[in-house]
């Protein structure tokens, strides 16, 4: 089985914060509200991620 570095993980960050603050941008032009729709999204991202990572190691175990 092929692992991933942990230090691949690093690249989430940035790629969330990015995602998050374009996606707030287009929605707002308000900078507090830019920011906080951007927390609201990167929440969702990493929930959504998270989800998919479960579902993916609970596959690993069954094989």
């Amino acid at each position: 089985m092929l692992s991933i570095s942990p230090t691949y993980m690093l690249y989430y960050v940035p790629l969330i914060i990015a995602i998050a603050l374009v996606f707030g941008a287009t929605r707002h032009e308000n900078t507090q509200l830019v920011l906080q729709h951007a927390w609201q999204t990167g929440r969702w991202i990493t929930g959504f991620m998270a989800v998919i990572f479960v579902v993916f190691l609970f596959l690993s175990w069954m094989t």
